[in-house]
């Protein structure tokens, strides 16, 4: 599946609202230290008052050009997992290009995924190298967001959340359609994140936090 380079960036109005974004990426592999970013993809979800939604209109997605893709060995079972071919890979945006883009896109607003350390770690040091510079956007994990809400739910990996909740996802590792459905996920918790009083970045990670402690 190739993924097209698109982005918009529309702003919620009203003074009672907020902008968060819902990450994922793709990867050569699964060492975030050493492995290459393929691939990024987000999904905006709008706040306003106590109203939460997604906004299709306000998304990014792009495959990041590999630096080593004309002599890196092919890994068949790496391209099957996220459908990203050696051919989109030497015709992916430049580094520097699509982070600067994807930077411009999430701009200040929290940037939210599902175990989304790994995210972190790829993107954070996707940006020093290509950019010389990372972000000080707040990260904040969904995962223990909704194992602390939901806790009569036995379920850890985010197949397993959707599920529960049953959440399609078009795709599952292919990062737009991953981020549509972790955003799904965010919409499912989010009468529990507002009754918890986590209505803003800071108190989603305050609340992300919590659980850390206690789980």
């Amino acid at each position: 599946m190739k993924l097209w380079p698109f982005y918009r960036r529309p702003e919620p109005d009203g003074r009672d609202a907020a902008r968060w974004v819902v990450i994922d990426v793709e990867t050569t592999g699964l060492d975030p230290a050493r492995d290459q970013l393929l691939a990024i993809a987000g999904v905006a979800v709008h706040r306003r008052g106590e109203r939460l939604a997604i906004a299709l209109g306000d998304s990014f997605e792009l495959v990041v050009r590999r630096a080593d893709a004309e002599r890196a060995p092919v890994d068949k079972d790496n391209i099957l997992l996220h459908g990203i071919g050696i051919g989109a890979q030497r015709a992916g945006a430049e580094p520097a290009q699509a982070l600067q883009r994807f930077a411009d896109w999430a701009a200040d607003a929290p940037r939210l995924g599902f175990h989304v350390a790994f995210d972190h770690a790829v993107i954070e040091r996707a940006e020093r190298a290509a950019l010389g510079r990372a972000s000080p956007a707040l990260w904040v994990d969904i995962e223990p967001l909704a194992a602390l809400t939901q806790p009569q739910v036995r379920a850890r990996a985010l197949d397993e959340w959707m599920a529960h909740f049953g959440i399609t996802c078009l795709q599952r590792h292919q990062a737009a359609a991953d981020t549509l459905a972790t955003a799904e996920l965010l919409l499912r918790l989010w009468p529990r994140l507002r009754a918890e009083g986590a209505t803003d970045g800071p108190g989603l990670a305050k609340l992300a936090a919590a659980r850390r402690w206690v789980g």
